[in-house]
């Protein structure tokens, strides 16, 4: 267990510092979206599969009620919640389907997509992707290095540069709480950012 945690703890030390020097401008991007739609009324919208859906909730949860302190709401939903829509697009219309058909219901221009894949190669996050860009949203994608070849279709591609599917995921979830952290303090959200 030892040697494991050791290892384990290395690997992801190396990645976050690999991280940091090449992903800073895009992190600072990405929280200006954030902050630009939520001051001007817009939400955010999360997605993705598996472990990287459990993020977007996690993430929704903490913009929607509070991250460190007490405050307004603040506009964020995970389009990964509702079973009934779930099952029944992707029952009715396909597996691809079950994130942009929430997001042509849902989704408005000025609004910001967080979509998550480890992999970059989700049907449904690239379904998500071309229906964000078809109605006017922001997207951002956080991925991991083979993911990195979609940043010409995004805002912003916040890539982890690595092929391993938790480590990634640790990444993710620390960069998603620095920009909660982030957003919260620079809002006036004393009275909620509407």
């Amino acid at each position: 267990m030892k040697k494991l945690l050791e290892t384990r703890f290395r690997e992801h030390r190396e990645i976050l510092e690999a991280f940091l020097s090449s992903q800073t401008p895009v992190v600072i991007e990405a929280g200006r979206l954030w902050k630009s739609a939520l001051q001007s009324g817009r939400k955010v919208l999360f997605c993705g599969n598996g472990g990287s859906a459990a993020d977007s909730q996690h993430l929704a949860a903490e913009l929607a009620v509070r991250f460190y302190r007490n405050r307004g709401a603040l506009a964020a939903l995970a389009l990964t919640t509702d079973t009934s829509v779930l099952t029944a697009a992707a029952n009715d219309m396909g597996v691809e389907s079950i994130f942009s058909r929430q997001i042509e219901a849902l989704g408005r221009k000025g609004d910001v997509l967080v979509a998550m894949t480890t992999s970059g190669r989700s049907a449904n996050i690239l379904e998500a992707l071309k229906e964000a860009s078809r109605i006017g949203m922001k997207r951002i994608l956080m991925t991991g290095q083979d993911g990195s070849a979609l940043e010409f279709q995004v805002d912003v591609c916040i890539t982890v540069p690595s092929r391993d599917t938790p480590r990634i995921q640790e990444v993710h979830a620390l960069v998603g709480h620095l920009l909660c952290e982030w957003v919260e303090a620079e809002l006036d959200t004393s009275q909620g950012a509407r």
